[in-house]
C-alpha cells in the first residue's frame, strides 16, 4: 500500500529507500525535488533515475490539503479552511506585518485541555494530525500568498506538544537544509505547560524558541482559567522551563492574556514579575479579545497600569495588537467544525 511521502523525514526516507536498494543520497535528490523545487510529480524528477522514479511512484502518494474557505481581514490577516481527507477541518492563519510574514498552524483537530479563554477545545479532541497535514499547511498557503513566510508559530488549533511525535517530524521537515531549510529559530512551538513534552523537546535539542501561555503567576487563578495547571503546577513549569532557556541559551516566551478585572492589578503584576525574576524571558500581554464572553476586555487605563508595572521593574514586554478579530482569526477564536 503506497504511503504519504510527506509524512517522511528525510532519515526515515533514507531508511524506506534503503529497503528498496537505493543509495542514502537519493533521499536527498528526493527532498529537494518536493520541498525546494516543490516537485509534486516523480516523473518530472530528471535527475533520479527512471528505476527509483518508478518504484517511489508505486509506494509513495503525495497528500493535498482542499481548501473549504479563504478569508481576509481588514488588517490583511488571513485565514484558511481545510478540510481533511476524513472530512474533519482545520484552520491556518497568514499574519503580515512590516517585514514579517507568520504563518499560524493547527498540530491537532481540537483540543482536550479546555482553557476557559479558547474555543479551539470548546468540543474537545478528536484526533491530531499527521506530520503531513502540518506540513501541508505551509506548502498551501505558501503557494498562495504573494510574499514569502519568515516565521511559523504552532499556535493555531490544538496542543503541539499533546501531537509531540507530529510536531517534531513536522519540524525536522520544515528545517532539513536539503529541503525548506526553515530557520529553526524562527519556529516557535506553543504550549499550555505540558511538562514531560517539555522536557524531552529540550533533551532533542531541535532549536525551535518556545511559547508559554502563562496568563497568571497566581496558581489558583492560572487553574481556573487553565485546568492544565492542577496536573502541571505553575511552580513545577517554572523550573522545568529554567532549565529549558538555559540549555538553549534562548529566552522563553510567555504569553499573557489580560482579562478584565482578573489578572491585571498591579498585585498581579508584581506577581509575574517575582515569578519571572532573573529568568530570560519574554513576555507577551494579549487584550482578551472577548470572543466567547467568558471573560471581560480589560480598560485601557488597565492595560496601561500593568504596563508600567512590568516597565519598572525592567521586564521585556510587546504589547501584541490583536489581529484578524473580524474574520475570527485572532488568538482563542480559532474554532474549525470538525465535520
Amino acid at each position: 500500500m503506497a504511503e504519504d511521502i510527506k509524512n517522511y523525514t528525510l532519515s526515515e526516507l533514507k531508511s524506506a529507500l534503503s529497503t528498496k536498494g537505493f543509495a542514502p543520497y537519493c533521499a536527498g535528490q528526493v527532498f529537494n525535488w518536493i520541498y525546494a523545487k516543490k516537485t509534486e510529480n516523480f516523473d518530472l524528477m530528471t535527475n533520479i533515475s527512471k528505476e527509483m522514479r518508478d518504484s517511489l511512484s508505486e509506494n509513495f502518494y503525495f497528500s493535498k490539503l482542499k481548501i473549504s474557505k479563504r478569508e481576509v481581514s481588514s488588517d490583511k490577516t488571513e485565514k484558511f479552511l481545510f478540510e481533511l481527507s476524513d472530512g474533519a477541518s482545520i484552520e491556518s492563519v497568514f499574519i503580515p506585518e512590516g517585514s514579517r510574514f507568520t504563518l499560524c498552524l493547527s498540530s491537532q483537530v481540537g483540543c482536550k485541555y479546555g482553557c476557559k479563554f479558547c474555543i479551539s477545545g470548546a468540543r474537545g479532541l478528536k484526533r491530531n494530525l499527521t506530520a503531513s497535514e502540518i506540513v501541508n499547511q505551509y506548502l498551501t498557503v505558501s503557494g498562495l500568498i504573494a510574499e514569502k513566510i519568515t516565521n511559523m508559530v504552532f499556535m493555531g488549533i490544538g496542543e503541539p506538544l499533546d501531537n509531540f511525535e507530529m510536531t517534531v517530524k513536522a519540524i525536522k521537515i520544515f528545517t532539513e537544509h536539503k529541503g525548506l531549510d526553515f530557520g529553526k529559530r524562527r519556529i516557535s512551538v506553543s504550549t499550555c505547560g505540558i511538562i514531560p513534552q517539555i522536557e524531552e523537546l529540550s533533551r532533542l535539542k531541535l532549536g525551535v524558541k518556545l511559547s508559554v501561555s502563562l496568563h497568571s503567576a497566581d496558581s489558583e487563578i492560572r487553574s481556573k482559567i487553565m485546568p492544565v495547571n492542577n496536573k502541571y503546577p505553575l511552580g513545577e513549569l517554572m523550573k522545568v522551563l529554567k532549565n529549558f532557556s538555559e540549555s538553549e541559551k534562548y529566552p522563553v516566551t510567555f504569553e499573557y492574556a489580560l482579562f478584565g478585572s482578573l489578572n491585571t492589578s498591579r498585585l498581579d503584576a508584581q506577581k509575574l514579575i517575582r515569578l519571572l525574576k532573573g529568568m530570560n524571558c519574554k513576555i507577551n500581554l494579549i487584550p482578551y479579545n472577548a470572543s466567547q464572553g467568558a471573560f471581560k476586555q480589560p480598560t485601557p487605563l488597565e492595560v496601561e497600569d500593568f504596563c508600567k508595572e512590568l516597565e519598572n521593574a525592567g521586564l521585556f514586554y510587546t504589547l501584541r495588537k490583536s489581529r484578524g478579530q473580524d474574520i475570527h482569526a485572532a488568538c482563542g477564536q480559532l474554532y474549525a467544525l470538525w465535520g
